[in-house]
């Protein structure tokens, strides 16, 4: 486990931002979003940051004015990025499209990308610099969808951030647009995927009739707080390589142990060792909220639901639920069997079943109440963005948390540590006295089970 990056001090000279408009006509019209894409638990902007090494081949390109450029052709096929959120009726979501463009940042830095670390991983230093909230731009309504940065490094190399309105995509959405971003910059004409809107695919049924509990909206009343305060948090990224996973796994009983996925695994152990950290009242509902992307499902003609291109909020969040005594006390299989179970819901009906309860509720977010959210980006493809100077060191999130809420989701991110080795990253957030008792727990299940630590599992869950 590695802790925060020392305090690393540079200083960030930016232009005055600007507005980046498509390089050529777009239509003017009006888009509604889908009753995905526009709960309230999807009203925020998410940071992406990449971090690029200077390239010899590159030398003389301004990487500002070259993925400037490419923005502004990419914005022609996908002229909604450029237009401006209204809400309709009922709270409905719709993207005016005016073709104004998206917000474009040029900056300087007097510092190394080596000064970052022979690791890069989340939390980064000065990352207000590097993803500057350009005043006015942070609004839902009315303000552009997508802001840039880019910063040229000391060194030649350069850092890349973007800060996305969530109702607009999700992370395999961005990755597209900006994957066809990227594709431009290196010359290419038209993006290889061509996109599309479709967001009526996931509209609310009429009348809507929702065919599941859906307890990742229930309204859970917050009598003790939030359990995670907004002061004294401490931040860590956990590393888990083979070896890691291969530990946890083997506290696991053999049939399960086999199944289960990676995400399952490292989902379950962290919600696990984060309840007993966090040690709520043993008879208090703890929740495990997992991101589960529906793309792929095939609908009743055996087709996909989710078109090729379609690049809006294509997932759901259920939810694991469990008091946080029996969580704490039953072996790690009983979590990763509840993260299981929770994750084998979703398909082609829930997703429609989410729409429903969004208009028949009100587009309500998702309870955060004794909640803690994983979602897995290690194959949304941010690792694989090169704007003509290569795969990023780093690409992904830049940091954890759902919107302004800290401490209560964690983004499972590929990565490569010092020693060369691939795993995850998992950035964590905690009340400073919650994260020491967390790296302890976590501790316990990094070490191999022995065959007596099985036995006494397996005593505890017939129990």
């Amino acid at each position: 486990m590695a802790g925060s990056t020392e305090a690393l001090r540079f200083t960030v000279r930016r232009k005055a931002a600007e507005l980046v408009a498509p390089a050529g006509p777009t239509p003017r019209e009006l888009k509604r979003l889908s009753d995905i894409d526009d709960q309230d638990g999807l009203r925020f902007h998410i940071p992406v940051i990449q971090f690029y090494r200077r390239q010899a081949s590159m030398a003389g390109r301004n990487p500002a004015a070259v993925v400037r450029e490419a923005v502004s052709r990419a914005l022609v096929p996908y002229y909604p990025f450029a237009g401006r959120l209204r809400e309709l009726e009922a709270r409905k979501l719709a993207v005016d499209c005016t073709g104004e463009g998206v917000l474009f940042t040029e900056a300087d830095a007097d510092v190394r990308l080596e000064h970052f670390g022979d690791a890069l991983q989340p939390p980064f230093p000065g990352l207000d610099e590097l993803i500057f909230d350009v005043p006015g731009s942070s609004q839902v309504l009315g303000t552009p969808l997508l802001l840039f940065q880019v910063t040229r490094l000391a060194c030649g190399g350069f850092i890349l951030g973007v800060r996305l309105m969530h109702t607009m995509a999700d992370a395999q959405g961005l990755v597209q647009f900006l994957g066809a971003v990227a594709e431009m910059a290196r010359g290419m004409a038209t993006p290889t995927v061509k996109p599309v809107w479709e967001r009526s695919l996931l509209e609310a049924r009429d009348p809507p009739r929702p065919g599941y509990a859906h307890r990742e909206y229930d309204e859970v009343p917050d009598t003790n707080g939030t359990i995670v305060p907004l002061d004294d948090m401490a931040h860590r990224s956990l590393f888990f390589g083979a070896g890691e996973v291969a530990a946890i796994r083997s506290h696991l009983p053999p049939p399960l142990r086999s199944r289960a996925t990676t995400f399952e695994v490292l989902t379950g152990c962290l919600w696990r060792c984060r309840t007993s950290a966090l040690a709520p009242d043993a008879d208090e509902e703890m929740r495990m909220i997992c991101i589960v992307n529906a793309r792929g499902n095939a609908n009743k003609n055996g087709k996909s639901a989710i078109p090729s291109g379609y690049y809006g909020n294509a997932f759901a969040f259920p939810v694991a639920v469990a008091r946080a005594g029996e969580l704490c006390a039953r072996p790690l299989a009983h979590a990763v069997e509840l993260v299981r179970r929770a994750k084998s819901e979703v398909d082609v009906e829930y997703m429609r079943s989410v729409a429903d309860l969004m208009v028949q509720r009100g587009r309500p977010h998702f309870t955060v109440v004794r909640a803690y959210l994983a979602s897995d980006v290690t194959k949304a493809g941010f690792g694989d963005l090169d704007f003509g100077w290569g795969r990023p060191v780093y690409g992904g999130p830049a940091k954890g948390g759902v919107g302004a809420i800290p401490g209560v989701a964690s983004f499972l991110i590929p990565f490569k540590n010092g020693k060369g080795e691939d795993g995850i990253v998992v950035p964590m957030c905690l009340p400073g006295p919650a994260m020491d008792k967390f790296v302890v727990e976590m501790a316990r299940l990094l070490r191999p089970a022995t065959a007596v630590d099985v036995v006494h599992d397996a005593i505890r869950s017939a129990l």
